[in-house]
């Protein structure tokens, strides 16, 4: 994917739910969710661990069907195993983009991403995209 079609991503969507999200200060999960909040993204920790808890001052969701709001990206820290399936409930749940994290490559959940119209980023980190592309706010 061109910098060009990462950058319009990025300022285009406004919330995103991180799945596999940790209240772990030393994981890439944690440190990414807490850039995203200060870039101004709404960003919605998913974690079946960590469900019903406040993670950086957000409420955590067990599984992306459970947010009540509408989901633009899904930015996903899980095994490139685990990927198929969120890409399968990021598509019920009408999310746009499919974000998979650094060292996440799943070609299925490219292909059901890409199938269901999403646009789709895969082996890269938003945190090290958005300043690499001048969008820090």
């Amino acid at each position: 994917m061109k910098d060009q079609e990462i950058a319009q991503i990025l300022q285009s969507v406004n919330t995103i739910a991180l799945v596999g999200a940790s209240d772990r200060e030393n994981r890439p999960s944690y440190e990414v969710m807490e850039y995203l909040l200060q870039q101004g993204y709404a960003v919605i920790p998913v974690s079946p661990k960590l469900a019903g808890q406040t993670l950086l001052g957000q409420h955590v969701y067990e599984k992306l069907s459970d947010i009540p709001q509408s989901i633009d990206m899904v930015d996903v820290f899980r095994n490139a195993e685990a990927a198929v399936g969120v890409a399968k409930e990021a598509v019920e749940v009408n999310a746009k983009v499919l974000w998979l994290q650094q060292g996440v490559i799943s070609e299925e959940a490219k292909q059901i991403a890409l199938a269901a119209g999403m646009k789709f980023v895969m082996d890269k980190c938003p945190k090290q995209e958005i300043p690499a592309l001048g969008l820090e706010k």
